[in-house]
């Protein structure tokens, strides 16, 4: 029987998780086509059983608010599956291009490496507001970086010459090298450092 591939090109076999944390909320199950079409889009905690790189094009229509505001829409964020679909396909081939490695290794890798581990919640307390730390969940540790990954990407190509699927590949790959041009990487450093000054 022949294995199926992300794409119909690359392969799953042999990536593994290293953080145990995160291992349960990242499914590499292998789809030829990764869209589900929402099927389960009312079932509460289902989307970790989604394929991870069908979240990613997921994020890429919707990428979410940037610090309360609306984020800066674009051409690219049109809900056209088809618009998304082709993104992540051209960013997985420049990763390769560039790594010389396979595309899906290296972006399971960089959400690992780009996941907050804690985060700062503010508690009003006598009329003065404090700052606390806490954990991250780990299904919110991969939504916050998916985000954060898609607006970083966003932020380099809106109203840029660079093309939204370099920009994504630049910021998958700057994430997998532990490089602070990565946005998620650098915010995930500011928030627990944040939240060790306020233990």
């Amino acid at each position: 029987m022949q294995e199926l591939k992300i794409f119909d090109k690359y392969s799953t076999e042999g990536i593994t998780v290293a953080d145990p944390g995160l291992l349960k909320y990242i499914s590499l199950v292998p789809r030829i086509v990764p869209r589900s079409g929402a099927r389960y889009a009312g079932n509460r905690f289902h989307k970790s059983k989604v394929s991870i790189v069908e979240r990613l094009i997921n994020k890429l229509m919707v990428p979410g608010h940037k610090g309360k505001k609306h984020q800066k829409s674009s051409g690219h964020v049109t809900g056209k599956v088809h618009n998304a679909y082709r993104i992540v396909q051209d960013t997985f081939s420049l990763i390769e291009q560039r790594t010389k490695k396979n595309p899906v290794e290296v972006y399971v890798q960089a959400l690992v490496n780009a996941a907050p581990r804690e985060e700062i919640l503010t508690i009003e307390y006598g009329g003065a507001r404090y700052p606390k730390a806490v954990d991250c969940a780990p299904q919110r540790r991969i939504d916050i970086t998916l985000r954060l990954m898609v607006q970083g990407a966003y932020a380099k190509s809106f109203n840029k010459k660079k093309p939204i699927a370099e920009a994504l590949a630049d910021e998958i790959i700057a994430a997998y090298e532990l490089s602070s041009h990565s946005l998620a990487l650098s915010k995930k450093n500011e928030m627990e450092r944040q939240a060790d000054s306020s233990r």
